[in-house]
């Protein structure tokens, strides 16, 4: 009986202590929040006052970029989100106070000038950078500050969505793909909680998506096959959305040149297009994600076929080329518009279902994050999506196999029979050694061959 005393005791005051803890963090991090999209909505009001189309600064800003981030910290190069997961992984959570300013000001600049990044990554990243400030500030144990920076990704992530329980989620999810650390989910939820309140409380406001024309629809046999169909769809999306992002940058990076020049470059290019083309993929496209989503039909009409394809292009460069920023945001743009598509090969009134079906599936797919996706159609498309969402987004995620946007993502799941993955911990996703198994591989060459295809020569693990 003392035993079980002690323990319960024991139990108490450390979710007590966590209570706090993480509650003093969100508060934190929801302030820093307000500031970072207030400047950020200041800075897009500012776009006008030009005598020009905005976006012609756009070279300049990319080179000024690249100058503040390898002038005063190279850690807030990229997409933000990246850096933290490398961080809690192979740093026990330490991030330098400094990354939160420069942060700041390089993705601020990227997106002014027109840049095509989300705001998402940086705030992940400034959150868990505040997180690790106020760990180390108190003298915690690695192993408490570790906790305390995933709080900090949680409260970034749902202060930045406006979806608390799907941005708590997301930021325990999104480290390792297939394992949930049940230790950090209360205090994650608590600092998720705590700093979407305290943005609302100074003046932040969330956009919500009505689509609640959908509620009438029962659920029938058809639009569950055609959901099915569209998680396959949104996993191909993904794959392709990793591919060009990842590949590009990579190759950017390898071109002998000077940063500033490929900076400069990377944003006449951009520029060009967007003047000959269209502008909608510069900057957050908030505007065409509502269009997308828009139960009217004629909303979506202003949305073209390509537009996911352009926005994977612009976002890669952009990255490529040293702009800061995250993500989740392009991810959002390519998942709605892709839908769009999908619905209009579909036929029927569904536009907008399938664009707020893809605006999860992709996510899902893209960031190895099934459960904080289903949940965020939820928050922001209301109960009724869930059925749908469930099947569309866990689908997205299987299709998408052991790939993700986020490298430094660890896996602890094999999403398919006699698909091996390495069991070493200490991998991530980038480096993954992956082997097939060789019955199954001829098993599919041989189907192929039967139906006259070609198929591709697997080389064994």
């Amino acid at each position: 009986m003392k035993k079980h005393i002690t323990e319960e005791t024991i139990i108490f005051f450390s979710v007590f202590k966590w209570l706090i803890l993480s509650s003093i963090v969100g508060m934190i991090i929801g302030y820093l929040m307000s500031i970072f999209l207030s400047t950020l909505h200041e800075a897009e009001k500012m776009q006008s006052v030009f005598p020009f189309p905005y976006y012609f600064i756009l070279p300049i800003g990319l080179i000024l970029t690249v100058w503040v981030i390898h002038t005063f910290d190279k850690n807030a190069t990229g997409h933000g989100t990246e850096k933290v997961i490398e961080a809690v992984h192979k740093r026990d959570g330490q991030i330098d106070v400094k990354v939160i300013p420069v942060k700041l000001t390089a993705t601020v600049l990227t997106i002014f000038s027109g840049g095509s990044v989300g705001k998402e990554g940086p705030g992940a990243q400034i959150g868990a950078g505040a997180a690790s400030f106020f760990a180390t500030l108190l003298k915690f144990s690695a192993k408490d500050r570790k906790k305390l920076v995933i709080c900090g990704i949680s409260a970034g992530f749902a202060s930045i969505f406006g979806t608390p329980i799907a941005g708590a989620i997301f930021g325990i999810e999104v480290l390792i793909v297939g394992l949930i650390m049940y230790d950090v989910l209360l205090p994650s939820f608590i600092a998720g909680f705590t700093a979407f309140t305290t943005a609302q409380f100074f003046g932040v406001e969330y956009k919500y998506y009505d689509i609640n024309f959908y509620r009438s629809f029962q659920l029938d046999i058809n639009l569950i096959s055609q959901s099915v169909l569209a998680g396959i769809f949104f996993g191909l999306i993904a794959i392709f959305f990793i591919t060009v992002v990842t590949t590009l940058e990579k190759k950017i990076k390898k071109l002998p040149y000077n940063k500033y020049q490929i900076a400069g470059v990377a944003g006449l290019i951009m520029v060009v297009i967007s003047y000959f083309i269209s502008e909608k993929y510069l900057g957050l496209g908030l505007s065409t994600i509502s269009d997308a989503l828009d139960p009217s039909l004629h909303a979506a009409d202003n949305i073209s076929w390509y537009d996911f394809i352009l926005k994977t292009f612009f976002t890669s460069l952009t990255l490529g080329a040293g702009g800061s920023g995250g993500v989740i945001t392009p991810i959002f743009f390519v998942g709605t518009t892709s839908g769009v598509a999908f619905g209009h090969l579909m036929g029927g009134d569904h536009i907008a279902l399938f664009a707020a079906l893809g605006f999860v599936s992709v996510l899902a797919g893209a960031t190895n994050t099934p459960i904080a996706s289903i949940i965020m159609a939820v928050e922001l498309f209301g109960v009724h999506m869930a059925n749908y969402a469930g099947l569309s987004v866990v689908v997205a995620f299987l299709i998408t196999g052991h790939r993700s946007i986020f490298q430094s993502q660890r896996l602890s799941l094999e999403k398919a029979d006699n698909v091996n993955i390495s069991t070493d911990k200490e991998q991530d996703i980038g480096h993954m050694d992956i082997s097939l198994n060789m019955k199954d591989i001829n098993r599919v060459k041989s189907f192929g061959k039967k139906l006259k295809f070609k198929t591709f020569k697997w080389k064994k693990s």
